[in-house]
């Protein structure tokens, strides 16, 4: 080698061993980020499929590039319905250090949101996130909390009247209507009230049932069942959905039509459905948390509310009941079970 070459080339060589220890870290896939689930729900069985609602959450992923052991992981946490685990669950997920939590009702948001106050939340609801509490204002959310939710101007007690009213058309005669809600549930107390102003709109009489969890359903059927109701409506709340069947059951045995938050109801045989569509929400929450993930805070982000609602009626159980739907309502519906 020429001799003025020889100091260039032991250069390239130190040069070459300095940079070699760098390649493998250069080649390093950074750690999946750890998403926290907060169910108010059950999780679905071992060997069975994700409810409709957590696969809408998982599509709404997948659909904005997200794979599922390679981009993020999913820890779940679930109620099953009890809604004073909600806390605890909370903080189990919070001590995971869980980048972002979705909450997957105003209750579960809650809970969250008296967790931390540094991990931002995603929230699906059906109240009023500000009425409840959950954010300052829907366009400014602030804090550490944001999400979907309002159940329709804003308000979940909208969609309430609207249901009451629509179980009016199909019942005409029927002036005592039986009501099943949640109190514990922020949000529930201004859907009652909204409820009871409606009812008087309409000529009804309700006759309210608290049932802040499962085990106090059996005492509102007790009572129920020595008044002289002649229709039922079920308000919006993880406890109830949970119950829909043993709910369905009991408005089936006394003749009593009924109207529900969540389409499951209907297809278990209750006669109508009446809500903002809850797997649009669900897959829409997604977005929030891509743009969080991507660093975006979540008090800026502000509230989106529902665009999609879903009239379900179940002719057949019109039928059993006596009852003939006004053509007019059968026009509205989204699915009609015959």
């Amino acid at each position: 080698m020429h001799r003025f070459l020889r100091p260039f080339a032991g250069c390239l060589l130190t040069l070459a061993l300095a940079v070699a220890p760098l390649a493998p870290q250069a080649q390093q896939v950074s750690k999946p980020s750890r998403i926290g689930y907060l169910g108010t729900g059950s999780p679905p069985p071992p060997s069975g499929q994700p409810s409709p609602l957590n696969s809408a959450f998982r599509q709404g992923l997948r659909e904005l590039g997200y794979t599922e052991g390679q981009h993020i992981t999913i820890e779940y946490r679930w109620a099953e319905g009890k809604s004073h685990r909600l806390p605890d669950l909370a903080a189990e997920l919070v001590s995971l250090k869980v980048s972002a939590m979705f909450a997957g009702s105003q209750q579960a948001a809650l809970a969250a949101k008296q967790a931390t106050k540094t991990i931002p939340i995603v929230f699906v609801t059906l109240g009023d996130p500000v009425a409840g509490g959950l954010v300052a204002s829907l366009a400014q959310p602030g804090g550490n909390v944001t999400g979907l939710g309002g159940g329709g101007g804003g308000s979940g007690g909208t969609i309430a009247a609207k249901r009451l009213q629509f179980l009016k058309e199909v019942a005409p005669a029927v002036t005592r209507i039986a009501v099943l809600w949640n109190p514990g549930n922020p949000g529930n107390v201004r859907v009652m009230k909204v409820l009871t102003d409606t009812a008087g709109l309409l000529g009804v009489h309700l006759y309210p049932h608290e049932v802040p969890e499962p085990a106090t359903l059996s005492n509102a059927f007790a009572a129920m069942a020595k008044e002289p109701i002649g229709a039922l409506w079920v308000g919006a709340d993880p406890t109830l959905a949970q119950n829909h069947k043993l709910i369905v059951d009991f408005a089936t045995k006394n003749r009593l039509p009924s109207i529900y938050a969540e389409r499951q109801a209907v297809e278990a045989g209750g006669l109508m459905s009446y809500q903002a569509t809850l797997a649009d929400l669900y897959r829409r929450a997604a977005g929030y948390v891509d743009k969080i993930l991507k660093g975006s805070r979540p008090g800026h982000l502000p509230v989106e509310l529902p665009t999609r609602f879903e009239l379900v009626i179940n002719v057949k159980t019109a039928k059993a009941l006596g009852l003939t739907v006004p053509p007019s309502l059968l026009v509205q519906a989204d699915h009609v079970i015959e």
